[in-house]
């Protein structure tokens, strides 16, 4: 299983000078019924995964979330270790750092 990070280092590192490639990989269900996002994430299609990819930098943290920080995010973690490095998916998803009232955006 890939590592996981929580919602208050994730707070952490997005207030840092090396900011982390964040990525949104909820099902397109699930995005097109609540399409913020946290940050900055770029929403990826993570049944697109193998396409999509190859656009991510190796010298870089990613971090990835999905609803609850459930089997999406953690298989999608999974399949970008294989190439990257550094890539931790969101414990509790988007769910728990909105939970939090952290700020999201459109």
């Amino acid at each position: 299983m890939a590592d996981s990070t929580t919602t208050q280092e994730l707070k952490a590192l997005l207030a840092g000078d090396r900011q982390p490639v964040l990525i949104d990989v909820r099902r397109k269900a699930d995005f097109d019924v609540s399409p913020k996002r946290i940050g900055y994430a770029q929403w990826r299609n993570p049944e697109e995964v193998d396409r999509w990819s190859q656009e991510i930098p190796e010298d870089r943290e990613v971090i990835v979330y999905c609803v609850k920080g459930g089997s999406v995010s953690q298989s999608i973690a999974g399949r970008l270790r294989e190439r990257l490095p550094n890539v931790k998916f969101l414990q509790g998803g988007i769910k728990a750092w909105t939970e939090l009232g952290e700020p999201v955006q459109d």
